[in-house]
């Protein structure tokens, strides 16, 4: 015989399972609206929550649908947990309808938010590269000047489009409020990292576990990375896709097991690492982070780059360097032998240190003695050798040094050091020309 009690639990685990397979099933099948507005889903939940449910699955029944299938749906933690505050705080709105009166709500779910429950998640993201996605940008003058006054033509209107349809999406924004308490849409919505909330607290978890599954599964695969991470600049994606982890995955991550707990997902539930695996993941005795930059040896993004050495988060060479390639190697050592791990760095260390030696040095040598003797344009982009330095170093440069210690040859070659090569020739040829004839050429 069953104890009564045990019973009770395995009649109510029963019911929640089946309430729980509905959602699941309408979201295999593109989701059937029809039966999340009509799933009544209770267990766990203050009335508050009920009629929020109740409102919600009518009026944007995909936000109750993923909700429903979260982790946070299992365990009774329901709106008001994320979204209610207090009258007092700057983007309290006042949400009198349907029945709810006084209550105040926000649709800005700050890090603090979710700190309350995910502390040393949100103290492992305080202390990472991450942290300072947006705050790096704010004292960048020739940044600022390079989205509103040459990309958007100085427009008063319109020339913020740039920002708020490129920049902030990605590496976020101050969120400036109306004086009703709602967002302003120059700063929101957005899906940046590295948003400054009204509360003053900095990051948006959900960049990475999209509201409002908020999904385990989804922030290990490397989609989850891929929106940030890619392009002329930063290729991380592409160079992924162009190794043989990235191949791996391609033909076989489908089969793959992807909702292990935090620091149980290991070798075997995946055959290939993703970006998650290698910087966050627990990997046998090495313990899982929300700290991207703790296993990090060199600044692979900076002009040049240098070993890692700093414990400011705000600094570009924040991180451990020694400390950070050990624990890198530890990942790799769960399915790489050591010779072919220390045989792996040795190739990548020397390709960035190539590019530090016989590229960005001599070239920025030129370029301060250019500017030393005035022959710089004032505008950056309308400067032939200026346009060309920046390409070396922001983009052909990364992509070498991303190519090399991420295993993509072909961004360490053709896209990196082959064109790099062509960078420098060129910026040889303006630099020889403007010091024989004393001025700067007329571009074409």
């Amino acid at each position: 015989m069953v104890p009564l009690k045990s019973r009770s639990l395995i009649g109510m685990f029963a019911a929640v399972l089946l309430l729980l397979s509905l959602p699941l099933q309408a979201q295999n099948e593109n989701v059937n609206m029809a039966q999340v507005r009509t799933l009544a889903f209770t267990q766990g939940l203050s009335e508050l929550d009920k009629q929020c449910v109740a409102c919600h699955q009518e009026e944007q029944p995909g936000i109750v649908a993923d909700w429903k299938d979260s982790r946070h749906s299992h365990v009774g933690v329901g709106c008001n947990d994320c979204h209610a505050v207090s009258k007092s705080q700057p983007d309290a709105q006042l949400h009198n309808e349907e029945g709810l009166q006084g209550v105040y709500i926000t649709p800005l779910v700050s890090p603090n938010t979710c700190g309350r429950c995910h502390a040393e998640e949100q103290a492992q993201f305080n202390e990472s590269g991450h942290f300072r996605s947006y705050h790096q940008i704010i004292p960048k003058d020739s940044l600022h000047a390079l989205v509103k006054f040459h990309e958007g033509r100085n427009n008063e209107e319109l020339g913020g489009a740039p920002g708020e349809t490129g920049c902030m999406q990605c590496h976020g924004t101050e969120l400036a409020l109306n004086e009703d308490g709602t967002p302003d849409p120059t700063t929101w919505p957005n899906s940046g990292m590295g948003n400054i909330y009204p509360d003053g607290s900095t990051g948006n978890c959900g960049a990475c576990h999209t509201r409002h599954k908020f999904s385990l599964e989804e922030a290990r695969q490397p989609a989850a990375c891929a929106s940030c991470h890619l392009g002329p600049d930063h290729p991380d994606i592409e160079v992924y896709e162009n190794s043989k982890h990235g191949q791996i995955y391609a033909t076989e991550g489908h089969k793959w097991s992807w909702d292990e707990p935090a620091g149980a997902w290991e070798p075997g539930d995946y055959r290939a690492p993703t970006c998650a695996t290698c910087h966050m993941s627990g990997v046998g005795d090495l313990a899982s982070t929300h700290n991207v930059s703790e296993r990090l040896y060199w600044n692979l993004w900076a002009q040049r780059s240098e070993m890692r050495n700093s414990t400011d988060v705000l600094s570009p060479l924040l991180g451990n360097g020694p400390q950070g390639r050990e624990k890198m190697k530890q990942v790799c050592s769960a399915c790489h032998s050591e010779n072919h791990t220390e045989g792996f760095f040795a190739q990548g260390d020397k390709a960035v240190k190539l590019y530090n030696v016989e590229y960005y040095d001599p070239a920025k040598k030129m370029l301060d003695d250019l500017e030393s003797k005035g022959l710089l344009l004032e505008n950056p982009w309308a400067d032939e050798f200026q346009i060309t330095f920046y390409h070396l170093w922001h983009h052909e440069g990364r992509r070498a040094r991303h190519g090399a210690l991420m295993a993509g040859p072909d961004y360490a070659h053709w896209h990196g050091f082959f064109e790099l090569q062509l960078d420098y020739y060129k910026l040889e040829a303006i630099y020889k020309q403007r010091l024989a004839r004393g001025e700067i050429e007329l571009r074409e």
